[in-house]
């Protein structure tokens, strides 16, 4: 792929912002706000609902990357950005165990709703395939995580209607419908691979492959659980 010096910051933003270990936590965030009853709570913000939220993003965020810091420092792998497909395989492999082992430990907890126990489980199916073909070739993990997020905003809105959800900012609420989060959701997934694009991470058939693997690993999980 040629190369150029210069890599908008703005594209290195947005893959920052839709990091593929960020978007399970992004899928509890759209059920929390879409239906915060099925955790309990009348609302995102109140105590069991942030406490989940919280166990999440350390789980499948915080602790992969804390360990791929690690790799790194140790020299496992040669960078953060992992160039390299083959540099790949040892984060897959961690991230992947850890991810199986949130799943099934969740997936048992009463306060988790089945619903997001699937989505869970599909994103770990989607790592699992991509580390596969990741053998072969450099599929976009930042495009599985879109896809698979535009498969959960779709499901959602399919399961509880074009409902409208609050969402305050600065004191002030604004009602938004699902129809709207799933096509700003689309949007960004767009902009995620133009930023890959851009930052001459990937090829257009890394991105597409990417978004039908996460589209179809939620999927999968759903037909294991509904």
């Amino acid at each position: 792929m040629p190369t150029s010096k210069y890599k908008p910051l703005w594209a290195w933003i947005v893959s920052v912002v839709f990091h593929p270990l960020l978007v399970p936590t992004y899928m509890l965030l759209v059920l929390l706000m879409v239906n915060p009853y099925l955790f309990g709570v009348s609302r995102m913000g109140e105590g069991i609902a942030m406490q989940i939220l919280i166990q999440i993003f350390l789980y499948t965020f915080f602790i992969p990357a804390v360990a791929v810091l690690v790799m790194k420092g140790l020299d496992m792998v040669k960078s953060l950005t992992m160039e390299d497909r083959m540099d790949r395989i040892g984060p897959f492999l961690l991230v992947g165990i850890l991810y199986l082992w949130v799943y099934y430990n969740l997936s048992n907890s009463s306060n988790i709703p089945p619903i997001f126990s699937a989505f869970l489980l599909g994103a770990t199916i989607g790592l699992f395939i991509a580390f596969f073909l990741n053998l072969f070739t450099k599929i976009s993990l930042h495009a599985v995580g879109m896809g698979g997020l535009c498969a959960v905003v779709l499901l959602t809105a399919l399961q509880f209607g074009p409902n409208n959800f609050g969402l305050t900012f600065f004191g002030q609420e604004y009602l938004i419908s699902t129809n709207l989060l799933l096509i700003a959701t689309i949007m960004a997934a767009g902009l995620v691979g133009t930023s890959r694009l851009r930052l001459e991470a990937h090829e257009p058939l890394d991105l597409y492959g990417g978004y039908m693997i996460g589209f179809a690993s939620i999927l999968m999980a759903m037909r294991f659980y509904f």
